[in-house]
């Protein structure tokens, strides 16, 4: 496992320090990461390494409906399991060079050899990829938050890396306050959403149709959370024919 930068520790970034000072991370937090959700279906994505973080990784990526090659003389029996049943492709080798990187949209590398990290990551800077060594900041040029998931829904979480026990903390709270009630009302919206672009003209018509929707009284979560599915529809209807061009 790739060590994180901090004073003292042998250097496992590309300025090759020797012993870490941490040059590497000292503008970490002052950082302004531009947060995007990418679509990952159908595309190719590549983790080197596959022990317990290569499974961890190639985990997110299939949620995603990533296209998954693992590149590793040796793998997580769990990682190997996907290879058998055809959920992922593994390569049981070391990462060979810039061509592994061929046709690839994303590599995460989690290998523990410095050099092999570094490499993977010039590799890829070179080709303007996107790419990810876990656990070592300066070898990134995307992080990757911590995820609460429900249904469409998909919250991220990001500390910046300054405390991955935090984000995970905070993870757990918003699983608790974001509940499975929130994903039914986006499904129930986007089933509307047909409705309001052929209908309604313009985007603040449309804006004022929704927030009547998710805003109004009665409160279309607590609704659903007493299980009154039916009961949100008819906010729905209601706003339709309030809203609807005479």
């Amino acid at each position: 496992m790739p060590a994180a930068a901090y004073a003292g520790k042998e250097c496992v970034c590309q300025f090759n320090r020797g012993i870490c000072d941490q040059t590497c991370v000292k503008d970490m937090l002052e950082t302004p990461f531009y947060i995007a959700c990418l679509k990952l279906k159908g595309r190719r994505c590549l983790v080197v390494g596959g022990g317990d973080l290569g499974l961890e990784k190639i985990e997110g990526l299939l949620v995603s409906g990533g296209d998954v090659l693992c590149i590793s003389p040796e793998v997580h029996p769990e990682v190997e399991r996907l290879a058998a049943e055809g959920s992922i492709r593994w390569e049981q080798r070391a990462y060979a060079g810039p061509q592994d990187l061929d046709a690839t949209f994303m590599v995460i590398a989690c290998t523990d050899d410095t050099a092999i990290n570094i490499g993977i990551y010039e590799d890829a800077e070179r080709r303007a990829m996107l790419v990810n060594v876990v656990d070592v900041p300066p070898l990134c040029n995307f992080i990757l938050p911590a995820i609460v998931r429900s249904g469409p829904l998909a919250i991220a979480i990001s500390t910046a890396g300054a405390s991955p026990a935090l984000a995970k903390r905070m993870k757990r709270e918003i699983s608790e306050l974001f509940g499975e009630e929130y994903a039914e009302l986006a499904i129930m919206l986007n089933e509307t959403r047909g409705w309001a672009k052929g209908t309604l003209p313009t985007y603040q018509d449309r804006k004022a149709f929704f927030e009547e929707i998710v805003n109004g009284d009665p409160d279309p979560i607590t609704l659903l959370r007493d299980g009154n599915a039916d009961g949100v529809r008819d906010i729905i209807a209601a706003a339709q024919r309030s809203h609807a061009p005479a």
